[in-house]
């Protein structure tokens, strides 16, 4: 069994946002998870590094444009590890030599399929999404995600690839595929997008107005659109376009489950774009799109440097850990727009971790420690159908919310039961109750373990060698 599973790529010119870590560390939670349950996973990530924006920012710092995104790249991979992702990511450019290549062959294919031709227009084009606007998606003229930037006005000769004529074929896809978009409702926004009629896009650039980006094969006056670019490196990250039964693109695309995950304000590039283009070549489609909202700040605000109220990952790290960070995306964070403040974080790492998951670990391991002659035997763990089945529609909340019941659900065992006293007069009673409360925290960090993988290796640890913390997993804060 083979799983496929990428994130976006996030452009190299600013450091990772917490909706980015959100994309990544869920991403990785179900990578984990697949590789568990026995499939064999191919995991990509990686930077877009073409684009306006990127070279005008590595001119505002006095570097070369190569320069600048080999140093972004760097950094990057620094934020992959804080995030506690795990080993043997395939790590992509769109700056390697091999995803130019297969960027420009992907243009030729698609070309010669008839799907591409040139023409005059004029356009409103936002530099911070990357992207051209229509009138009806402006507020107030402005870009709504970007209203600080001000919109270019493109008036000149482009490429174009008709999206126009995948409404059908797109649409019968989505019939077909009733899972295709993860959630319901954002699937529905991708239908109702491609319901209301598709126009052609601009797929080039010229290579005078926007030198740092792929030339086209056809024509070097001009430099391929950033997100044709870009979207090709999901396929060119496993080989393509080689394509025989021994190549990772075979195995992985092919005959295994393209899975991506992404924000909402990708959706319609995932969901529709992207989908269209590879309908345009003859490519098998995406099996799955996984869509999370955008974490906003206290109240639903937008979070942005000048309010000062962004999330500092690196403090949020430092203060608490790469675990905590991990937990409260997975166990607070729907997939709807949700809230992330420094009280809200600090509330609930102090309820689930130290109170929860962290005194629980102590109570039942310290039981252990004093009553039990040796460490318990414990079988190898499954996942429980009801988590497998949540996991497997990529929902995370859900899945930990069902641990932290059995958290909870051990702690009232404990209250009710009472071993630490009835010790003192049952004493094969109150420890056959303590060998139970360990068999169930060893379940508990066998499902920890996509989540919180290094908690989970301490919780096993302790278990195997009956013994209690020497330190609180988690310090109250």
């Amino acid at each position: 069994m083979r799983f496929y599973i990428t994130t976006t790529l996030p452009y190299v010119n600013a450091d990772l946002h917490v909706g980015q870590a959100l994309e990544f560390i869920r991403a990785d939670i179900i990578a984990r998870y697949k590789k568990m349950s026995g499939f064999e996973v191919f995991f990509n990530t990686g930077t877009d590094e073409h684009g306006i924006k990127i070279h005008e920012k590595a001119k505002s710092v006095g570097k070369s444009t190569q320069e600048f995104v080999d140093e972004r790249f760097l950094r990057f991979k620094e934020y992959v590890k804080m995030f506690g992702m795990m080993d043997g990511i395939h790590f992509i450019r769109t700056t390697d030599a091999s995803h130019e290549k297969a960027a420009c062959e992907f243009w030729n294919r698609v070309y010669k399929s008839g799907y591409i031709y040139k023409k005059n227009y004029q356009a409103k084009y936002c530099i911070g999404c990357e992207s051209e606007k229509t009138d009806r998606e402006l507020v107030n003229g402005h870009c709504p995600d970007h209203p600080g930037i001000m919109l270019e006005i493109i008036n000149e000769e482009n490429y174009f690839f008709k999206f126009s004529e995948f409404q059908k074929p797109l649409l019968d896809f989505y019939s077909k595929n009733p899972n295709f978009v993860v959630p319901d409702f954002r699937f529905n926004e991708t239908k109702a997008f491609v319901e209301r009629g598709l126009e052609d896009f601009s797929v080039s650039r010229l290579k005078s107005k926007m030198p740092w980006g792929i030339e086209i094969p056809c024509d070097t006056e001009h430099v391929m659109y950033v997100w044709f670019d870009a979207l090709t490196n999901y396929i060119s990250t496993l080989g393509w376009p080689e394509d025989d039964e021994n190549s990772q693109f075979y195995k992985f695309w092919i005959n295994g489950t393209p899975t991506q995950y992404c924000g909402k304000d990708n959706n319609r590039f995932q969901s529709a774009i992207w989908q269209a283009m590879l309908m345009a070549v003859g490519i098998k489609n995406s099996s799955q799109i996984i869509i999370n909202g955008h974490i906003t700040a206290d109240g639903g605000m937008k979070m942005s440097k000048t309010l000062g109220n962004i999330v500092d990952l690196e403090k949020v790290i430092e203060e608490y850990s790469t675990e905590a960070l991990r937990f409260f995306l997975a166990k607070e964070i729907g997939f709807e727009d949700s809230p992330f403040g420094m009280e809200r974080f600090k509330d609930s790492y102090n309820a689930s971790l130290a109170n929860g998951l962290g005194n629980l670990t102590s109570r039942v391991m310290k039981m252990a420690e004093t009553n039990l002659s040796s460490p318990v035997l414990l079988k190898p763990a499954d996942f429980p159908e009801d988590f497998t089945e949540l996991m497997n529609s990529f929902d995370i909340k859900k899945a930990s919310d069902l641990i932290w019941r059995e958290i909870s659900a051990c702690d009232a065992y404990i209250q009710e039961t009472k071993p630490f006293t009835l010790i003192k007069t049952d004493e094969a009673k109150a420890c056959g109750i303590i060998t139970e409360l360990v068999a169930r925290l060893h379940k508990i960090a066998f499902m920890l373990y996509p989540i919180l993988p290094q908690t989970s290796d301490k919780i096993m640890e302790l278990i195997k060698t009956n013994k209690s913390p020497v330190e609180p997993l988690f310090l109250r804060k």
